[in-house]
């Protein structure tokens, strides 16, 4: 078939006009454009904040959650959470190379890829629901994506396993962002110890070196635990990051007053944002990596308390970022075996 637009726009059935991501229903007919790359799909790594919103609403039953991740995408020919607008990646095989298609160079059939790009955007038929695992957010499929001429992907590498790659790739750019961001000397900041607030703590640990500090927040004892046994953070807070005043004047405390330089935020909850933005110094940088994040209460909070910071929304893309993230997996062993006792 013609090449037709490098960003999709032809796969989107309505509104006419808009791209993928925005679209409330693509095209996810399998014949492929000849500057599109066809994935035999195996597994779909959904993003928390869309996974826990299933589980509320199934109750977490594993037939329901098939259910409703089917019906989401046979309604609208890709997986995106209806509320938050968030998908996730997938990991599978290159089945297709179009003429066109810029891995044509780089990639065979049965190649084992991960999408770098939302399922809120790619092109999915699902066959059938083979297996889902409630404590990874993972669906096990059997089915067909299309990443177009923009697409980006990562190859699985072979000293990494498939599992644990969708669940890294998937929050791939956190760490990215944070390599860029983080330098020498730096007080950083992680809220959230889930997978990708792990690879932050980590990532900003290495950057800001022995002259810096790294604080991670996180509500949970476990994970609390789990940071200080693995020394991801000079300090692990168990505090709620919902209640921003308490956590600030922890911050202060730990900082002597000097606050973060650097912070991100990776949590899956609500109101989180002012926490964020206290911890933070004047003229200092807070990343939102969370699809929970709200625009408004950040701009508006921020005036509110009179703070000047430069305020980024992570995409999941930065240059590097793959590279970064497996990196990160061979330099930490006790992290690799973490990853290894949650996604095999």
């Amino acid at each position: 078939m013609d090449n037709i637009c490098r960003y999709g726009e032809n796969r989107v059935i309505e509104p006419k006009g808009a791209l993928p991501q925005y679209a409330t229903r693509v095209d996810n007919n399998p014949v492929i454009y000849d500057n599109e790359l066809l994935i035999d799909v195996g597994i779909l790594n959904i993003t928390s904040t869309a996974f826990s919103r299933i589980k509320r609403i199934t109750g977490g039953d594993k037939a329901k959650i098939g259910d409703e991740v089917k019906r989401i995408v046979d309604e609208r020919g890709k997986f995106q959470c209806p509320e938050t607008g968030s998908g996730g990646i997938l990991i599978g095989s290159a089945a297709q190379i179009g003429e066109n298609h810029p891995g044509r160079a780089d990639l065979k059939p049965g190649d084992k890829i991960a999408s770098m790009v939302s399922l809120s955007l790619t092109p999915l038929l699902i066959d059938g629901i083979l297996d889902i695992d409630t404590a990874t957010d993972q669906v096990f499929v059997k089915g067909k994506g299309i990443l177009f001429e923009s697409g980006i992907y990562a190859k699985i590498p072979n000293d990494i396993s498939e599992k644990i790659s969708v669940a890294v790739m998937d929050v791939a750019g956190a760490p990215g962002w944070t390599a860029k961001y983080v330098k020498a000397g730096d007080v950083a900041v992680v809220f959230g110890a889930g997978k990708a607030g792990l690879l932050c703590l980590h990532e900003a640990k290495k950057r800001a070196g022995v002259t810096g500090m790294t604080i991670a927040v996180d509500p949970s004892a476990k994970q609390c635990g789990l940071i200080k046994r693995l020394a991801l953070a000079d300090e692990a807070l168990q505090m709620d990051a919902t209640e921003p005043v308490g956590v600030m004047r922890e911050i202060e405390r730990i900082t002597g007053g000097r606050m973060a330089d650097f912070v991100v935020n990776t949590v899956n909850v609500p109101n989180t944002e002012m926490a964020s933005i206290l911890a933070c110094r004047e003229h200092g940088t807070v990343l939102f990596f969370s699809m929970s994040t709200v625009f408004s209460k950040v701009a508006l909070g921020c005036e509110g308390v009179g703070k000047v910071v430069s305020l980024l929304f992570g995409t999941g893309y930065t240059e590097g970022h793959a590279d970064i993230t497996f990196q990160i997996l061979r330099e930490n062993a006790g992290l690799m075996e973490y990853f290894k006792e949650i996604y095999g």
